[in-house]
């Protein structure tokens, strides 16, 4: 590193290396240092001052500045023409092992410093160059700055040995009270940090607690559901079995009015015990009591069976319900009642809110063995915010259409749910007024199944 001369001192007498601490701390001052960065310099310089003394019997300290260098720095350079350092590698990598203490001021001195080389042979001796990056405070130095700081080093006068001891001694004592101030603050932080650590234990505590109660929670409400589930099905079977039989007027014949009534008890008390089935399947399913009653059937079967069922609900001169025969996809090996299941709502769920249009059904298989089965509809669509809420249980998205029609917010959420018990998934893509497009995507064979079954007939009429 190029540099400009500011001071030279020769050591040639043991009360030389104290010259050599003195001048090292008036010049770190002068040029801007903090006191405990002139401390740190000045002990990397007469440590390396002290080596060339000791064992070269004398040497030369340069001192010298990087005007041009961004930032400046304290370039300092001990030569000695000794005999050169032996292991020199060892001394710097820090194995070298020393009784004498030769090789720690070394790696002292390159800590301190911020550039650090060291040159050394028998035939030569050795040079240590380090320097020290001046700090961002300090006012940058000039050439006439330069040589003013060399005349007032010239004209200051050498303490002894005696008061460099006792100046020492003072640095000493304030890097002690450095020292306390630091080692107090480092128990202000582990106190603070202790009682951080109370605080997240406690608040780790209360979450485990709040996680048992949630559980809890969770056990209680599908318990419930479950109970009340079997507690109403009797008497709304009861309601559904009598309107039934008073429609077919097996009892004697009904006034138009009376008609009406039980008409509209049968219809209520339907809607209400499908409600009833779907909190069942969803109580059974949070609990984990579900079980897959899986076996071969005829997806084509399946399909036809659907379209039977939604045959009757399709108003003439309304909405076109399409179910189309299966392309590529001929049986399937898993539970026929629960997927009969996911296409009833689908397809339920579509004709309501569809007005005028279509919805179609298509199924296919796919190379990976899947099934995908698709419910299209050209119905009033669903906003993109909206469309993650629709699988949460009991929600129901605000429209003119659903303020028309009944519904529980049970259909979707127990669909994706069953999608998900057989291995598969539901996802959904919607346009606001253009229509919305459900794909459910299931595995051709479940692992409870056993292809070599006979294949059944539909079965979704019982489900």
């Amino acid at each position: 590193m190029t540099a400009r001369p500011l001071l030279n001192v020769d050591v040639r007498f043991e009360q030389d290396v104290v010259l050599v601490r003195q001048r090292a701390r008036q010049i770190a001052a002068r040029v801007g240092f903090l006191s405990h960065e002139q401390t740190a310099i000045a002990t990397a310089v007469s440590e390396i001052a002290r080596n060339a003394f000791s064992y070269a019997g004398g040497g030369r300290v340069e001192f010298a500045l990087g005007l041009d260098q961004r930032p400046q720095v304290l370039v300092i350079r001990v030569i000695d023409r000794g005999q050169g350092i032996k292991d020199l590698a060892a001394v710097l990598g820090g194995t070298y092992v020393s009784h004498t203490g030769m090789g720690l001021g070394l790696i002292g001195s390159q800590r301190l410093s911020d550039e650090f080389d060291i040159q050394s042979n028998a035939a030569q001796g050795t040079t240590v160059t380090f320097g020290k990056r001046l700090p961002r405070r300090a006012a940058p130095l000039t050439v006439q700055s330069l040589a003013e700081i060399a005349d007032e080093l010239a004209q200051r006068i050498a303490r002894g040995p005696l008061e460099e001891l006792q100046e020492q001694n003072k640095e000493l004592l304030q890097t002690m009270d450095a020292l306390r101030l630091r080692q107090a603050e480092v128990e202000r932080l582990n106190s603070e940090l202790n009682e951080t650590n109370r605080g997240v234990v406690a608040l780790y505590a209360e979450l485990d607690d709040r996680a048992e109660a949630l559980r809890k929670a969770s056990e209680y409400k599908s318990r419930f559901l479950s109970d009340m589930t079997h507690e109403l099905r009797t008497p709304l079977n009861a309601m559904i079995s009598l309107s039934r039989l008073l429609i077919d007027r097996v009892d004697g014949d009904l006034t138009p009015e009376q008609e009406k009534q039980v008409r509209l008890i049968h219809q209520s008390a339907g809607s209400l015990g499908d409600m009833v089935d779907d909190l069942l399947d969803l109580a059974k399913i949070e609990a984990g009591k579900t079980e897959v009653q899986a076996h071969p059937f005829s997806v084509a079967d399946t399909l036809a069976a659907l379209r039977g069922i939604f045959r009757p609900l399709v108003r003439e001169g309304g909405v076109q319900l399409v179910i189309a025969e299966p392309d590529g996809l001929g049986n399937m090996c898993s539970d026929e009642r629960k997927i009969a299941q996911i296409l009833r709502n689908l397809v339920s769920n579509a004709l309501k809110f569809t007005e005028i249009g279509s919805v179609r059904v298509t199924a296919h298989g796919n190379d990976d063995g899947t099934a995908v089965f698709v419910v299209a509809d050209t119905g009033i669509g669903i906003a993109p915010d909206n469309v993650e809420r629709i699988f949460q249980d009991f929600t129901q998205i605000d429209s003119r259409v659903q303020r028309r029609v009944r519904g529980t917010g049970l259909g979707l959420p127990l669909t994706r749910k069953l999608a998900r018990l057989l291995g598969g998934d539901v996802t959904v893509c919607s346009t606001v007024g253009e229509g919305t497009t459900f794909t459910v995507t299931l595995p051709v064979e479940v692992p409870q199944c056993d292809p070599s079954d006979p294949v059944t007939e539909s079965m979704q009429g019982n489900s």
